[in-house]
């Protein structure tokens, strides 16, 4: 068996909200829409992963989503622009990642984050 996709479900009464975050801030795409579901999804090719934790790193919580994005200033300037507030950093995190929380329209805590380059703090 091989697995052909993960999809994390957040359960909302109000499916159009999420357009505004995970469309308009994070800029996905709608692959998806039955009115009562609605799926986000990006172009580029995402591997399938399932992380289980028992804090987020550096004594955070654990973040309900990952997202991992190829510029995180861009992803900070538009989610500032958006008026979301930062929970958590940005900061560049020992295990070489660059990050920031935010929490989406019906409260589930995202990680935001960016690969460093190797060498980088």
């Amino acid at each position: 068996m091989k697995i052909q996709r993960i999809v994390a479900n957040i359960e909302t009464g109000d499916v159009e909200a999420a357009d505004a975050f995970y469309r308009g801030v994070l800029g996905l795409d709608v692959v998806m829409d039955h009115g009562w579901l609605r799926t986000y999804a990006s172009a580029s090719k995402m591997t399938v992963q399932v992380s289980i934790a028992s804090q987020g790193g550096s004594d955070t919580p654990v973040p309900d989503l990952s997202i991992e994005v190829d510029d995180l200033a861009e992803a900070l300037r538009r989610v500032k622009d958006s008026g979301t507030p930062i929970e958590y950093g940005p900061i560049s995190e020992p295990w070489g990642v660059r990050r920031f929380y935010v929490r989406d329209p019906f409260g589930k805590l995202v990680n935001i984050l960016q690969h460093e380059p190797s060498g980088a703090p």
